[in-house]
């Protein structure tokens, strides 16, 4: 990815990001430490839309708050895919209600120690999940683990 000049400032800092245009409705994001990722409509091959970044950031928000919780349990290498499902309404210009599911095999738990992960993943994700817990009061936010629904 060829990075652009994104113009500096005095207040970068850990946390910091910043985008800078690079077309019609197309940016550069970039994090302070030098991550990048493309910024779009979604007709722009590459590009993540704005949205679809708040979901990503949702889904991985959640993973990471349920990691470790879930690695005691079912070992260092176990697998997880997480979904954000949702749209904007376009009437309203916002998105209303996000649906996320998190995808994982819980078939060697019997049915107490797959209730007590399940319990566990979402005080977890509860607790420690920052974006959930910033957009939540805004968004319908709904999750599921393993077909389970949490809240």
């Amino acid at each position: 990815m060829n990075t652009p000049l994104h113009a500096v400032s005095d207040r970068i800092g850990p946390g910091s990001v910043s985008v800078t245009r690079t077309g019609d409705r197309t940016y550069h994001g970039m994090n302070e430490r030098g991550d990048q990722v493309l910024i779009g409509p979604p007709e722009a091959p590459g590009h993540f839309t704005p949205g679809e970044l708040l979901k990503l950031a949702l889904a991985g928000c959640a993973g990471m708050s349920s990691d470790r919780v879930t690695a005691r349990r079912l070992g260092p290498d176990y697998s997880v895919t997480i979904w954000a499902h949702g749209t904007s309404d376009p009437a309203e210009q916002r998105y209303s209600a996000i649906d996320e599911e998190l995808l994982l095999d819980l078939s060697a738990l019997d049915e107490a120690e797959r209730s007590t992960l399940i319990e566990l993943m979402a005080k977890s994700i509860d607790r420690s999940c920052t974006v959930a817990r910033t957009v939540g009061p805004a968004i319908d936010l709904t999750t599921s683990i393993d077909g389970s629904p949490i809240h």
